[in-house]
């Protein structure tokens, strides 16, 4: 996608300086700052601290961070210390342990002197793959999106809802749940976005970031919301992303999309889900009783980073001094809240069966870690 016209991924290789950039998106919406990333406390604190996010970059991520740990030392005891070292940043994520597992996997079946150029082919291929699944996944949710716009009249948009940011910026490039507006914005659907503002990080900024750069009408909402527009029929379709899946359908996702989920079906508005192949947990069934869910700081909670009327980024205190937050950053919904999953295959059913038919090659997957 285009920054002020000028195309970016949210990571790349550079070759000449040998090294790993990223957008470093603490300072999204209003300032635009790139870093170069060059060691692996460097990869875990861009994990950590949010400078990448969303599950898919974040596993594109962790596949340069083998990269370097290949080029540093390719014994397999330095692999396993990478691996372990990385796995720990963020635990919700399951797209983390993919990238990290399949790297070290494949890498331990070559010699050690062929593992730093493997590895960093690697990292490239799992980038561009990336890509090439959120175009599908835009691709196949235009198609909900056309359906919907062929029965409005007078050329009124398809009001979409979404939560959290699964746009350009959360994945390689594209983005999951915002890969169908462009697709139909592109095609010349009038589509209106309502976005979240997702506290307590207020991710909902950097959809809006992201659709204003595009030219999609969007409108910035507070969490709570939601449920009164569905309730007064300003809602067509909620799209959202996705951290981990399980085999059965459960939908892990950034903290609020279960009580979307529950608006929705209660005013029976579509609840779809766009799902990247490599965010399936084959290993877990139960999303509800087996999912961690990472507990992030609670100064997340108790402020709040804008842009102060003098243009300077500042945080600010929102609750009284001593007062404790509580900020668990995701929470799972059940697979019969959820109308379909739209993946880079097609789109299916929320459950075993319906996974288990469009990706057979993957179902009987194992985690090797």
């Amino acid at each position: 996608m285009k920054v002020n016209g000028t195309h970016y991924r949210s990571l790349w290789w550079d070759a000449d300086k040998g090294a790993l950039q990223i957008i470093d998106q603490r300072w999204l919406p209003h300032e635009f700052r790139i870093q170069q990333v060059d060691t692996l406390q460097d990869f875990a604190d861009a994990i950590v601290e949010m400078r990448v996010r969303g599950a898919p970059l974040i596993g594109a991520t962790a596949a340069y961070g083998m990269a370097l740990a290949a080029r540093l030392d390719p014994s397999d005891a330095h692999l396993d210390e990478a691996f372990a070292f990385l796995d720990k940043t963020r635990p919700t994520a399951i797209n983390l342990r993919w990238a990290l597992t399949r790297s070290r996997t494949y890498l331990k079946t070559l010699a050690e002197a062929d593992r730093a150029e493997a590895a960093l082919k690697l990292a490239h291929e799992i980038s561009d793959e990336d890509v090439e699944i959120n175009r599908n996944i835009g691709l196949n949710g235009l198609e909900i999106i056309r359906e919907i716009a062929a029965r409005k009249k007078n050329g009124e948009p398809v009001r979409i809802l979404t939560h959290c940011n699964a746009g350009w910026i959360a994945t390689v490039d594209w983005g999951t749940a915002t890969s169908p507006m462009y697709q139909a914005h592109d095609a010349g659907i009038p589509i209106h976005v309502w976005v979240d503002e997702t506290r307590p990080r207020n991710q909902g900024a950097l959809t809006s970031w992201e659709l204003g750069s595009h030219g999609i009408p969007h409108t910035y909402i507070t969490d709570n919301a939601g449920g009164h527009l569905m309730q007064h029929g300003q809602v067509d379709l909620v799209i959202v992303g996705t951290d981990r899946t399980t085999r059965r359908g459960d939908v892990c996702n950034k903290i609020g999309t279960y009580l979307k989920a529950l608006a929705a079906r209660a005013n029976n508005v579509p609840f779809y889900v766009a799902l990247p192949s490599p965010t399936i947990d084959w290993t877990v069934d139960n999303g509800v009783a087996e999912i961690p869910i990472e507990e992030r700081l609670e100064r997340e909670v108790t402020h709040v980073q804008g842009l102060t009327e003098a243009g300077e980024i500042a945080q600010v205190q929102v609750t009284p001094v001593g007062t404790p937050g509580g900020n668990p950053a995701f929470d799972v919904t059940p697979n019969h809240l959820v109308t379909g999953l739209i993946t880079e295959r097609g789109i299916c059913q929320a459950s075993a069966d319906g996974l288990a038919e469009l990706f057979p090659d993957l179902s009987k997957f194992k985690e090797s870690a």
